[in-house]
């Protein structure tokens, strides 16, 4: 099973994951949240307290611990974990891989659901790892629900298999990573692929699938330049120059 360490770095990580993704226009607002696993059956969650400002104005003080079961751990008083939980906690408990979740909502996942839009791996090295999310697929769960039931969640576990990624119609998706910049990265690597989806549409183009002899042009360049340097330039792009 992948565990994280608690302790403020990893905190602080997922408060700066959220404030990426509403740097992105990936969530607005106190919609949307972050996760991580800190041990077989609690994780860190970005929880709302009494004064919140928003996800962009996320820092440690907001991330707290849950059990997999919904019950605060160290939940400050004023403060509650999102509704939407259970799509952290049924992930994380059916999948022993992955470590952390993002749900967010990005009006690229909004537009390709209602439209009914499929994507397709059709670029290569402009976003090589966008492109893999294309070649294995991204599943869609066909319910505008909001998933505060553990039941409801289970249902989009399954309809996502063994997918990282999966769109939720109507709503957004959600994410997941072996680390927190993993699954952050994802999340707006996803986002570029479902946008390219749209904008293709609108131009009325469909261009041809990547043939194996460009697919084997593009190397898998490995975590370290795919998640780590991906998500030091985004928490870079935070920092006022």
């Amino acid at each position: 099973m992948n565990i994280l360490e608690d302790g403020p770095e990893l905190r602080a990580n997922v408060a700066t994951a959220c404030r990426v993704l509403a740097a992105r226009g990936l969530v607005e607002g106190a919609l949307g949240h972050v996760s991580a696993r800190v041990s077989s059956d609690e994780i860190v969650i970005r929880c709302r307290g009494p004064h919140d400002g928003g996800l962009c104005m996320s820092d440690a003080g907001d991330v707290w611990r849950v059990t997999l079961d919904g019950d605060p751990v160290d939940l400050p008083e004023g403060y509650a974990a999102p509704k939407e939980l259970p799509l952290h906690t049924e992930l994380l408990r059916a999948r022993p891989s992955l470590a952390a979740v993002v749900h967010a909502h990005p009006r690229s996942a909004l537009l390709c659901g209602l439209a009914g839009l499929n994507v397709r791996p059709v670029f290569g090295a402009y976003n090589i790892p966008a492109m893999r999310l294309a070649l294995r697929g991204v599943p869609i769960f066909p319910k505008t629900a909001l998933v505060t039931r553990p039941e409801l969640a289970r249902e989009v576990v399954a309809a996502m298999a063994e997918s990282d990624a999966c769109l939720l119609l109507g709503h957004g998706v959600v994410v997941g990573g072996e680390t927190v910049e993993q699954a952050t990265v994802r999340t707006v690597d996803l986002d570029v692929l479902l946008d390219v989806t749209v904008r293709l549409k609108e131009l009325g183009a469909e261009p041809e699938k990547l043939s194996a002899e460009d697919l084997a042009e593009l190397p898998d360049l490995g975590s370290a330049f795919n998640d780590q340097l991906a998500w030091r330039a985004l928490v870079a792009e935070l920092t006022p120059k």
